[in-house]
Formats: C-alpha cells, sequence, structure tokens
C-alpha cells in the first residue's frame, strides 16, 4: 500500500494512503498488514522512509490498513 505524508501543522504530518499513486510529494510502501504497520510505528521508519523530521501520524494509514484487512 503506498501512502503519502500530508503537513497538518508546523512539522505535524499526517500519513495518507494513497492507493491511486497520484499524489504529489514523496510517497512510500507498506504491506497491508497491521503487524507490519506496527512494526514500522517501533522502528520509527515513516521519518526515514519520506525523509521528514516532526511528529507523524499514522491514524489514517491504519484505519485504511484495517479496512484492507476485514474485507479480504
Amino acid at each position: 500500500m503506498r501512502f503519502v505524508a500530508i503537513e497538518s501543522g508546523p512539522d505535524q504530518f499526517t500519513a495518507v494512503p494513497d492507493p491511486a499513486r497520484k499524489r504529489p510529494g514523496r510517497g512510500a510502501h507498506l504491506h497491508p498488514d497491521p503487524a507490519c504497520l506496527a512494526l514500522a510505528e517501533r522502528k520509527r521508519a515513516f521519518g526515514r522512509a519520506l525523509r521528514l523530521t516532526g511528529v507523524f501520524d499514522s491514524g489514517p494509514l491504519a484505519e485504511a490498513i484495517a479496512a484492507v484487512g476485514t474485507s479480504q
């Protein structure tokens, strides 16, 4: 699943799923699996993958992953 970071304030970013792969900006990919999301959060991989510093909210991304998991 591709996602991008949208700036939600000074040094605050929100991970937004990008299934159409058309949103501007640097994107990153993550398996649509809650375990992969938890591992990425624990390792603080979002900032490195997207080359960002600051607070990173992965709430919308977690909701999208949960929705994919329940639809399968």
